[in-house]
């Protein structure tokens, strides 16, 4: 079965490369930039489907983000420019075929460099560490943690009830009224924690000691949880960055076959992302609110003929290869940040007001930039995380951001492949996001990442670690006071 569906992946990749590569309207040096760009892009694949032994989303994650990012959009982008006697962007950036072919040279470096280390890496760190792995230990209070993960995601169903009927009304294009820190905190961190108590419930089932009327609670306590879930992370109030990993994660959880595979995943990932990502955008970036459509159905037709769909690949959802040109002439003219901007991103809990100097997320970068010098109006864009090592280092930043993404794939690796629930789900979650990190910008995906792992990783674990340790105690004091009363 596997087999037929990489002969089968492997057939439709090479009909739509071959579509885009006899279609194309570019320059022959801008075609062969990209031609060396998919010849190393299309090795990994390869190794992956046919050489890798090891279960790996993040490389299918890769694999697919660069083909649809970095192949795919940039090549119709340069078509739509050339028919139509256009050669600026959806952005006012100017084509300048010589960045592209610079973009094309540092990419493919950043593919060899992410992919040598990767292989090393897994060759060294994680089959000396897998070995080592300790099973669980089974948590016999897990019925109990369930009905207090059940309390507390309808508390955070009914307390966050007006800021969820607001952004169902609120249309993609309008500003919130709530801030970012308090958005972050709600979309990121609270709702994000019935995905842990579906953690807990997974970890239930698979454990020896379930008796009817414990399971009897925990199937009604996962009933409850996950409609919560479906309120919290829908596609009218969360968007694909945030949706798509926790889709995957339960899928994984609870329907592993359908992704237990290289093959399955990559090509999952590869139709959902040049199908279904357009269409999703649909419903993600709607002009206009919930009530309206529910009134008006009709409004659905009108979004897309507004061009959600007809603009294709070019629009700003596939900005992220322009923007590394974006970078390369933003670094000319005002130099290297030498990693001063990073801290954008390790420190993004700090705010503004108690650090005014802090420097802005490479998105907002890019975007001032363009607003400067080519007069766009829109300041908050995308920025790849290649761009992000060339901003901070050059070159050096490159091969630097290369290394270091792969030794945290493979760190996650070890998590994917270990006996906890948690880690695994972490793991798998991340896979997903890589989309995001690999988009950018960096400070915003880092962002979202660490708020999602606290809401569904960090505090549902230190909840059951202190309710674990309530129960122990009062264990402990019945048998102390048994004792005593028998004295």
């Amino acid at each position: 079965m596997n087999m037929k569906l990489k002969q089968l992946f492997i057939f439709i990749y090479l009909i739509v490369s071959f579509y885009h590569f006899s279609v194309f309207e570019g320059s022959l040096s801008v075609l062969l930039s990209f031609s060396v760009n998919l010849v190393i892009l299309s090795f990994i694949a390869y190794y992956h489907l046919f050489l890798e032994k090891v279960y790996s989303p993040f490389i299918s994650t890769y694999i697919v983000f660069n083909y649809l990012f970095f192949i795919v959009a940039p090549m119709s982008q340069i078509n739509t420019m050339v028919n139509e006697s256009s050669l600026e962007f959806v952005h006012f950036f100017p084509y300048r075929p010589e960045l592209f072919i610079k973009a094309n040279i540092f990419i493919s470096l950043f593919h060899v460099v992410f992919f040598l280390c990767y292989d090393g890496f897994k060759k060294t760190i994680y089959k000396r560490i897998i070995r080592k792995r300790n099973d669980e230990v089974k948590n016999p209070n897990y019925p109990f943690h369930l009905i207090i993960f059940s309390i507390i995601s309808i508390w955070i169903l009914i307390s966050n009830v007006d800021f969820i009927l607001y952004e169902l009304d609120r249309p993609a294009w309008l500003k919130s009224d709530f801030s970012k820190s308090t958005t972050l905190i709600v979309t990121k961190v609270l709702f994000i924690m019935p995905l842990g108590a579906l953690i807990i419930y997974k970890k239930y089932m698979q454990s020896s000691n379930k008796y009817a009327s414990n399971l009897i609670i925990a199937v009604a306590c996962m009933l409850i949880i996950s409609s919560v879930l479906v309120i919290l992370k829908n596609p009218l109030i969360t968007k694909r960055n945030d949706l798509g990993p926790l889709i995957f994660v339960l899928i994984f959880m609870f329907l592993p076959k359908l992704l237990n595979s290289n093959v399955k995943i990559l090509s999952f990932l590869f139709f959902a992302l040049l199908v279904g990502f357009p269409l999703m955008q649909i419903l993600t970036h709607l002009d206009y609110g919930f009530t309206e459509i529910l009134s008006n159905p009709s409004l659905l037709s009108n979004q897309i003929d507004k061009g959600a769909l007809s603009k294709g690949y070019f629009s700003l959802n596939y900005d992220a290869f322009i923007n590394i040109g974006v970078v390369f002439e933003h670094v000319e003219k005002n130099g290297l940040s030498y990693g001063f901007q990073m801290l954008s991103a390790f420190l993004f809990f700090v705010p503004r007001s108690l650090w005014p100097e802090k420097p802005d997320a490479s998105g907002m970068i890019v975007g001032d930039y363009l607003v400067e010098n080519h007069g766009y109006t829109f300041t908050n864009l995308a920025n790849p995380f290649i761009a992000e090592g060339y901003l901070n280092f050059g070159i050096v930043g490159i091969i630097l951001f290369a290394a270091a993404l792969s030794l945290i794939v493979v760190f996650f690796l070890l998590w994917l492949n270990s006996n906890d629930w948690f880690k695994k789900a972490v793991a798998f979650y991340f896979a997903l996001h890589l989309m995001m990190v690999l988009r950018g910008d960096f400070t915003n995906s880092y962002a979202f990442f660490v708020g999602s792992v606290l809401g569904f990783y960090l505090l549902p674990k230190f909840l059951m670690s202190v309710s674990d340790l309530l129960i122990s105690k009062k264990i402990a004091f019945v048998e102390q006071k048994t004792i005593y009363d028998k004295d």
